[in-house]
C-alpha cells in the first residue's frame, strides 16, 4: 500500500444560486470536516479545499427571474454560503469561487494543454436557436412537454415531475424561455472529451485497482464503464462563464461541469505558492467528498481530464454519500423544502454540534436516510444531553463538591478502574478503523461509547454513596472519570469541535492530540478545574413543533402552487343549463349544525323569499362573519333533509388551490333575487 506524505481533501462546490441544506451537510460538508480535523489531530499535513461552483445555466436563469445579472447572483450566495460554513465550523483551509480570475487562467490553461495535445474532438451538431433573441438555447432554457408522462413544464435536460432525463429534442412542443417562442435548430461548433477512449484505462485504474472504494461509488463506476462511454462536449454556447480560449469561438463558455472541478486546483493556487506538492507529488493522497450526484464528473469525467492533461495525481478515494430526505420527502430548493443552515444557524444558536451530531449519526453512507425533527430532538435529549452531558456534568460537578475542582490522586486500582481506562485504548482503535475506510457514523458511535463508559462506570462505583465510608477510594473513582473525561475533548473533537472546545475550557486545558488519546494521565493531581456548566440542554417540544409546522405550511403552499383545475366535466345542453335557476342572495342568519363539523345552517334572502339553506362551509368560515355576505344560490333545486332540516337550495363555491372554499359573489353589490345567466 502507498505510504502517503500528506492528503488533499476536497469537497463538492456547492452551487451558488441558493444558500446550502442540511442535505448538503450531511452529503459532503461534516464527514469531510471530520476527516479534516481528525488527521490534523494525527499531526498529518493536510488540505482541506472548498468553494463555491458559479457558473451554468441555473445562475443565468435566476438572473433572469430577479432582473439582476448573474454576478449579483454568485456575489449574494458566495458570501450567503461562506458565511454559514464559518459559522457552522467547516474547517476549510480556503474557499474560494470559481469567478476570480485565477480559477479563470486555470481552466482556459487545462484546456488549450489538452487542446494543443490533440486530446479534443470537434463536432457540429444541430441545436436549438432563439430567432428572436439570436442565441443558442442550453438544455434548461427549452420548456416543453414530457414524452413519458405528459408534464407540460419539463426542462430540455430533465423532467422534474417524473425525473427522467431528457434531451431538448425529445421534448414535445418545445419553447424557449426566454421569449415564449418555438425555436428552431441550427447548426454548432462544440469541442467534444473523447470519454471512449479512455475506458480500457478505466477498466485497469477503478475496476481491477479501487475495489476498496465503496459500494455504492464503485457500483455507479462500473455501470457507466459497462455501458459505454461517450464523447461529452467541453463547451457550450453561452454568454456567462469561461471563454473558450480559441479563436473563432466568440459566444462560447467552458462547459460548468468541465470548469468546476478544475476549481479544486485554482483554489489551492490561491492558498498557496506551493500548489504544486499537492496535485503533481504522488505522494499526496487525494480525496473527493462528493454526494453521489456527483459520482460520474469525480470517478470518470475529471480523471480523464487530469490524465489527459498528463501531470496530475488522481483521486485515491471517492467516498460519495446517498441523499438525505426530510420528513419522508425528498430535499427540493425549488419547493423551498429544506433545512436551510443560515436559518438554522439563527434558529438555533450555540447548537451547530447538535446537527453534525445528527447528521452524522444518521449519514446516508450506503443508502439514502430521512432527517426528521423528532428524531433530531431524540438524539439532542436522548444521547448528548443524557449520555455525554450527563457524565461530563457529574463528573465535574462531584469533583467542585468533594475537592474544590482539584484533580484528586488515584490510589491503588481496582479490576473496574483498571477495565475502564485499558477500554479506551480499544475505542480509539475502533474510532481509528473506522475512520479509515471513510465510515464517520460508525466512528461517532464508537467515540459516544467513551461517554456510555464513563456513565456505567459512575453509576457503578456510586461515589456519593461510597464517600460516607470510604474517602480515598472515592479519589480514585473521581480521578479516573476526570482522565475519561479528558479523553473525551479528543475522541469527540472531531465530531463534535465546539462542544470539546467548551468541555476544555471547564478542565482549564489546551488543546491535545490524537496520540494522546488512551492516556491515564491527561489530567494531572491538583490540577484546578474551572466551575462547569451544561454542555448540551434539552430541545423543548413547541421548538420542533415550530420547526415541523414551518415544513407543513411549505407543503400546503407548494400543494396550492402545483394544483391544477380540475379537468373539465362531459358538455351539457343550452338546454340544460337553462333549467337552473341561479340568482344573488344575502345571508341573513347563520349558525352551526349541532353535532357536525361542517354544516352551518342559513337563512337567506333570495329576492323571492327567505329560505334555509344548509352548507357544509363551516370550516372555513365562523357563522358570525358571513351575516350580510351576498352570495351566489341556486334556487330551483329539489329541497333535501340534512340532519334534520330541510335545506331548500345550494348556494355557489369556488374551491381554491389548497381546498378552501370562497363565495361566488358578484364584485359590487346587487339587488337579492338578480338572475345570474
Amino acid at each position: 500500500m502507498t505510504e502517503f506524505k500528506r492528503t488533499l481533501i476536497t469537497s463538492a462546490l456547492p452551487y451558488a444560486n441558493g444558500p446550502v441544506h442540511i442535505g448538503h451537510l450531511a452529503g459532503v460538508y461534516v464527514p469531510a470536516d471530520i476527516y479534516a480535523r481528525y488527521l490534523r489531530m494525527n499531526g498529518e499535513e493536510v488540505a482541506f479545499i472548498g468553494g463555491s461552483d458559479e457558473h451554468g445555466v441555473p445562475i443565468t436563469l435566476k438572473a433572469k427571474n430577479e432582473g439582476v445579472t448573474p454576478q449579483d447572483i454568485v456575489d449574494k450566495y458566495h458570501g450567503m454560503i461562506k458565511d454559514s460554513f464559518k459559522r457552522f465550523g467547516i474547517s476549510f483551509d480556503i474557499y474560494a469561487r470559481t469567478s476570480d480570475p485565477i480559477h479563470y487562467q486555470t481552466a482556459s490553461e487545462i484546456f488549450l494543454k489538452l487542446y494543443q495535445d490533440g486530446k479534443f474532438v470537434e463536432k457540429t451538431s444541430e441545436q436549438y436557436y432563439d430567432a428572436e433573441n439570436k442565441q443558442f438555447l442550453a438544455d434548461r432554457y427549452i420548456t416543453g412537454t414530457c414524452p413519458k408522462c405528459g408534464f407540460e413544464k419539463a426542462y430540455g435536460d430533465q423532467c422534474e415531475s417524473c425525473g427522467s432525463a431528457l434531451s431538448p429534442n425529445e421534448l414535445i412542443n418545445p419553447k424557449s424561455m426566454i421569449s415564449g417562442n418555438v425555436p428552431e435548430l441550427k447548426e454548432t461548433k462544440h469541442w467534444y472529451l473523447p470519454l471512449d477512449q479512455y475506458e480500457g484505462w478505466l477498466k485497469e485504474w477503478i475496476l481491477a485497482g479501487h475495489k476498496e472504494w465503496k459500494s455504492n461509488v464503485y457500483g455507479q463506476c462500473k455501470s457507466w464503464i459497462d455501458g459505454g462511454l461517450q464523447p461529452r462536449a467541453v463547451t457550450r454556447d453561452l454568454d456567462w462563464g469561461i471563454p473558450v480560449p480559441l479563436e473563432g469561438a466568440d459566444g462560447k463558455v467552458l462547459y460548468v461541469w468541465f470548469d468546476a472541478p478544475i476549481g479544486y486546483i485554482s483554489a489551492t493556487k490561491e492558498w498557496t505558492l506551493e500548489w504544486e506538492k499537492w496535485w503533481k507529488d504522488p505522494e499526496t493522497k487525494l480525496v473527493h467528498f462528493i454526494g453521489k450526484d456527483n459520482i460520474v464528473f469525480h470517478c470518470i469525467i475529471f480523471p480523464i481530464i487530469l490524465k489527459a492533461e498528463g501531470s496530475y495525481i488522481l483521486p485515491e478515494n471517492v467516498p460519495a454519500n446517498e441523499f438525505l430526505n426530510l420528513e419522508g420527502d425528498k430535499i427540493s430548493t425549488s419547493r423551498n423544502w429544506a433545512v436551510w443552515l443560515h436559518e438554522y444557524l439563527e434558529e438555533f444558536p450555540g447548537k451547530e454540534d447538535v446537527l453534525k451530531y445528527v447528521l452524522t449519526a444518521n449519514a446516508p453512507e450506503t443508502k439514502d436516510n430521512d432527517f426528521t425533527w423528532k428524531d433530531f430532538q431524540a438524539r439532542n435529549n436522548n444521547e448528548l444531553v443524557a449520555v455525554l452531558g450527563n457524565f461530563v456534568n457529574r463528573a465535574l460537578v462531584l469533583t467542585q463538591k468533594y475537592y474544590d475542582g482539584k484533580v484528586p490522586a488515584a490510589g491503588v486500582l481496582s479490576e473496574a478502574d483498571v477495565s475502564a481506562l485499558v477500554e479506551i485504548s480499544l475505542i480509539k482503535a475502533d474510532v481509528e478503523k473506522s475512520i479509515s475506510q471513510y465510515r464517520f457514523r460508525e466512528a461517532l458511535k464508537f467515540a459516544m461509547d467513551l461517554a456510555r463508559l464513563g456513565n456505567k462506570y459512575l453509576a457503578d462505583a456510586e461515589p456519593w454513596k461510597v464517600v460516607k465510608t470510604d474517602p480515598l477510594r472515592v479519589e480514585t473513582i473521581m480521578n479516573v472519570c476526570l482522565q475519561i473525561t479528558a479523553n473525551l475533548t479528543i475522541i469527540l473533537a472531531p465530531f463534535l469541535p465546539f462542544s470539546m472546545d467548551k468541555l476544555r475550557i471547564f478542565l482549564n486545558i489546551d488543546e491535545l492530540n490524537w496520540s494522546n488519546l488512551g492516556r491515564s494521565d491527561l489530567l494531572k493531581v491538583g490540577h484546578q478545574t474551572n466551575t462547569p456548566e451544561l454542555l448540551f440542554e434539552k430541545i423543548e417540544d413547541e421548538v420542533i413543533e415550530f420547526q415541523v409546522n414551518k415544513l407543513l405550511a411549505t407543503k400546503k403552499a407548494n400543494e396550492a402552487a402545483n394544483a391544477q383545475a380540475a379537468p373539465a366535466k362531459e358538455n351539457c345542453t343550452f338546454d340544460d343549463f337553462n333549467k337552473m335557476d341561479i340568482r344573488t342572495g344575502t345571508i341573513l342568519e347563520a349558525e352551526r349544525v349541532p353535532k357536525t363539523k361542517k354544516l352551518l345552517k342559513l337563512t337567506i334572502d333570495t329576492g323571492i323569499d327567505q329560505r334555509t339553506v344548509v352548507s357544509g362551509i363551516a370550516e372555513y368560515y365562523n357563522p358570525e362573519e358571513i351575516i350580510g355576505q351576498q352570495v351566489s344560490i341556486l334556487v330551483n333545486l329539489e329541497p333535501k333533509e340534512l340532519k334534520g332540516i330541510q335545506s331548500q337550495g345550494m348556494i355557489l363555491m369556488a374551491q381554491d388551490a389548497d381546498g378552501s372554499l370562497k363565495f361566488v359573489t358578484p364584485v359590487s353589490p346587487v339587488k337579492n333575487g338578480s338572475e345570474i345567466k
